[in-house]
């Protein structure tokens, strides 16, 4: 199976083996002769929601709300944390713990995003999807002297480090925007705790805080240039998913460790099927 051609593609699968071809199609490196992709992954349990993070979600933001939230969160939480006093630093946290930012959450592995499209069991009468957008080519339409970091390391995506070396505030981020015209980053998150680590955690950011990925990936000057694939997973192949990713370890016992994970993974591993 291949899928050269960039721009968004949409593909319903049939089976299991179906869906773990389009997970790794366009991941063999052919000059290293390994399986090494550029691909990020996000898993959804509603086919039709949207690429929209959850600052956005709260509502039309008004003036300042994005700053207001991590003012209060760096002053409440400044005991516990943070590793580095950077923007970059105190979003990845506060996005990991649950605050509302521009942060969206992705994944280098397709398994796990496959665990976030089928771990609600209440879902299940509903088609899930996985994203897979390619971001060396999303990096790749940022200015030169945007990736002058990543390239000087020979890297494809950015750390929390590079991010800061190239941007090194929101309101930096927010000066690339102009009309129809937005840069979008993908960085690492610092290795706050054992669930950053075992997710395989990836983080976007745009620099229009109330766009979607789907809206930016549809415009007609990225469509062309970016390789993203929405993979629908029919309601009715959830279960086989689901039980195959148990048996393979991918479980909230393992992305989420301690007992609010554990005991999450044995309910929903008990449950009776209806």
């Amino acid at each position: 199976m291949g899928m050269a051609s960039k721009g968004i593609k949409t593909v319903a699968v049939e089976s299991w083996s179906e869906l773990q071809d389009l997970l790794f199609d366009q991941t063999w490196n052919r000059e290293i002769k390994r399986w090494r992709s550029t691909f990020a992954y996000r898993g959804l349990d509603d086919a039709s929601f949207q690429l929209n993070n959850s600052l956005s979600r709260l509502g039309e933001p008004y003036e300042n709300m994005e700053k207001n939230l991590l003012k209060q969160f760096k002053k409440y939480g400044h005991r516990d944390l943070v590793e580095r006093d950077t923007d970059w630093h105190w979003l990845s946290v506060a996005q990991h713990h649950g605050l509302p930012t521009r942060l969206l959450d992705w994944t280098y592995s397709p398994m796990v995003a496959l665990h976030f499209a089928t771990a609600d069991l209440s879902k299940f009468h509903l088609d899930g999807s996985i994203w897979k957008v390619n971001f060396a080519d999303v990096h790749a339409l940022l200015m030169s002297h945007l990736t002058a970091a990543l390239d000087s390391l020979g890297a494809k995506i950015f750390t929390v480090d590079t991010l800061y070396d190239t941007l090194k505030t929101t309101e930096e981020l927010d000066r690339l925007h102009k009309p129809q015209d937005d840069a979008v980053i993908f960085f690492e998150p610092p290795s706050i705790d054992d669930r950053i680590v075992n997710q395989f955690a990836y983080f976007s950011v745009m620099s229009d805080p109330t766009l979607t990925m789907n809206e930016w990936l549809a415009r007609p000057q990225v469509a062309g240039k970016v390789d993203a694939v929405k993979i629908v997973i029919p309601s009715g192949l959830k279960w086989e998913v689901r039980d195959k990713l148990d048996q393979s370890n991918i479980t909230e016992r393992v992305l989420m460790p301690g007992l609010d994970g554990l005991c999450k993974w044995l309910a929903r591993h008990y449950k009776p099927r209806g």
